[in-house]
């Protein structure tokens, strides 16, 4: 699986709004600079988050942006959702709807199989989680399996 710099950023974006939750709207600058993202990047981030209503946000001085949701209602599969489409696909089209022929014809249970592998953990996996640090067993268990952390 391949995480794109937005999906990253909006999850980041994210988890600072949700450890920021109560002390009232947080601005743009200062989510961008906490996670060390580009600013123009974060902003159309947020904006993308706003339209989709899990952001709410407030022009002016005391403006700034906070969840319109619980965090702890929003998993990272949701996020990823909101910002790029489905989890899984296969040239655009859901594993369920590609058709292979002759030698080729398991692959399309690869897919499927790949995208439920996904949703295993990033339908489980909310904001809240990630923001207080305290993941679902399955994250801690799939992470410290020592052939996870290798690199192929």
């Amino acid at each position: 699986m391949r995480v794109s710099a937005k999906v990253d950023y909006a999850v980041r974006a994210l988890a600072e709004l949700a450890a920021a939750e109560g002390k009232g709207p947080v601005k743009g600058e200062v989510i961008a600079a906490a996670q060390d993202i580009p600013l123009k990047f974060t902003e159309n981030i947020l904006s993308d988050l706003r339209r989709a209503g899990i952001v709410a946000s407030q022009r002016g001085a005391v403006g700034g942006y906070w969840l319109s949701v619980p965090a702890d209602t929003v998993s990272v599969a949701d996020v990823i959702r909101f910002v790029e489409g489905a989890l899984a696909d296969v040239r655009g089209d859901p594993p369920e709807d590609v058709e292979y022929h002759g030698a080729a014809t398991a692959l399309q249970d690869v897919w499927i199989a790949t995208r439920a592998t996904l949703r295993s953990v990033l339908e489980v996996v909310t904001i809240a989680d990630i923001a207080s640090g305290h993941l679902p067993d399955i994250v801690r268990r799939l992470s410290d399996d020592p052939d996870a952390r290798a690199r192929r």
